[in-house]
């Protein structure tokens, strides 16, 4: 499960444009916590900071301690915007974690006993439909990643989400489908039906998220 950690940041009096700026020339980034059906609060982050848990790969699934002089709240990071030239962060959104709350996660999907699998012994291939599972998990034990055993599957089978062990009080979201998270192809080129179906379900899954974030 990923540990709560302590975020450092400084409430940030002005909002606007030409505050932001400001910030970012100090080195530091403005964000904002909202949610919990309390006041947004605006704060600024050490860019190295924010930089170092970018790179932990867990930064989305973490809930920080956002420690701001007196202020303190426990918050979930939703969204990063970056700088189109520079690629450099250049604004935060948080959520406000209420006690008892439950959120919804993208976690990233590991596999283990590969050298294991019957199928991959026999020179079949991974192919992998999901890197990662949005799932609904208790605020304050959300897990780092998704483990699952490959070590009993065969060429041509397929690994769905209800065969996945998921931690206690973690569900998918998606509760409509038994999806497919990968697959043990055969060592050829030409693609089984049953892989090309799970390609297109997750092509056509990610067009209706796409299609969502527009509206």
């Amino acid at each position: 499960m990923s540990e709560q950690s302590t975020l450092a940041a400084e409430i940030r009096d002005r909002a606007g444009k030409g505050a932001a700026r400001a910030a970012r020339r100090e080195g530091r980034i403005p964000a904002v916590i909202y949610g919990g059906k309390k006041d947004p609060v605006t704060i600024t982050i050490l860019e190295k900071d924010l930089v170092k848990e970018l790179h932990t790969g867990t930064f989305f699934s973490t809930v920080y301690q956002v420690e701001a002089g007196s202020v303190t709240e426990q918050a979930l990071p939703r969204e990063v915007q970056f700088h189109p030239v520079t690629d450099r962060p250049e604004h935060v959104d948080f959520l406000r974690i209420a006690k008892g709350a439950t959120v919804a996660v993208e976690v990233t999907v590991h596999f283990i006993n590969e050298d294991k699998s019957p199928g991959l012994k026999q020179g079949g291939v991974l192919n992998v439909v999901r890197h990662e599972v949005e799932i609904n998990a208790p605020a304050t034990s959300i897990p780092d990643e998704i483990v699952i055993d490959v070590s009993k599957y065969e060429i041509g089978d397929s690994i769905h989400i209800s065969e996945v062990e998921l931690p206690e009080g973690v569900t998918p979201t998606i509760t409509d489908r038994d999806f497919t998270i990968a697959t043990i192809a055969a060592p050829t080129v030409a693609k089984t039906e049953a892989e090309e179906d799970a390609e297109a379900e997750a092509e056509a899954e990610e067009r209706e998220e796409e299609d969502k974030g527009e509206d």
